[in-house]
């Protein structure tokens, strides 16, 4: 059996207004897909969060190879925030170059790099010197998924990458993101509210709803045998439109 990358032992994480998440208990082991579901405020983020070492469990643990994680792991770690997270000030070239510069690539190597991720995802190389407020938004979750690539860490984490995105765009990055992840053989954590993106990616699925993992498998198994109403509710909810009329 492959060990578990990441481990959270009934982590709880509480936040000011009393809601947050947990106790959770969940095993990521390297090199799989998991992909975190459900509705708003079911507490995904957090969870990816955990996982990042941005927030501490107020209990229970949370290990990254097989012990909590540190500011340091955090450079074997890709990270894609919600929104994109792009700085306004810096290029795309600059935002995702920025930590490589911090450890002091030197610029042949940023160059090089930049080159290839941008073939990687299908950004235009001439994309990369404009700011982010010229960028169109399929284009900024192109540079996002870079900045995460940079530094070719095992591990990808995912905030909602492809939100507020057009059904056509979004459609086209789904299969590029599929493609990086089947090339690349990353650790990918997503999070996700919708169900279709959750069967497009694989793996397996957590299915949250405030704060606590209602069930954990593959989707057919969520669909075929429902832990409880609520799971039922939610993959009856996003049927798709087409013929439903």
């Amino acid at each position: 059996m492959t060990d578990p990358l990441f481990r959270l032992s009934g982590a709880t994480v509480r936040h000011a207004s009393g809601e947050g998440l947990g106790p959770v208990d969940l095993t990521i082991v390297s090199g799989s897909t998991t992909v975190l579901l459900g509705t708003s405020g079911a507490g995904k983020s957090t969870l990816l969060r955990l996982l990042n070492g941005l927030v501490t469990p107020g209990s229970g643990q949370v290990t990254f190879r097989g012990r909590p994680p540190s500011p340091a792991d955090r450079l074997e770690i890709g990270y894609v925030v919600q929104g994109g997270g792009l700085f306004p000030h810096l290029t795309a070239a600059g935002n995702v170059a920025l930590v490589a510069r911090w450890l002091g690539w030197d610029s042949p190597r940023i160059e090089s790099r930049l080159r290839a991720l941008a073939d990687l995802v299908r950004l235009p190389l001439e994309s990369l010197a404009r700011f982010p407020a010229e960028l169109s938004g399929g284009q900024a979750q192109r540079v996002g998924l870079m900045r995460a690539l940079m530094l070719d860490a095992p591990v990808l984490l995912l905030d909602e990458p492809l939100g507020a995105l057009d059904p056509i765009t979004r459609f086209d990055l789904q299969r590029d993101l599929r493609e990086v992840f089947d090339r690349l053989r990353k650790t990918v954590v997503l999070v996700t509210h919708d169900l279709g993106e959750a069967a497009f990616f694989g793996g397996t699925v957590v299915l949250l709803r405030d704060g606590l993992v209602v069930q954990t498998g593959a989707l057919d198994e969520l669909i075929r045998a429902p832990a409880d109403p609520f799971v039922t509710r939610f993959v009856q909810a996003q049927r798709s439109p087409i013929g439903a009329a």
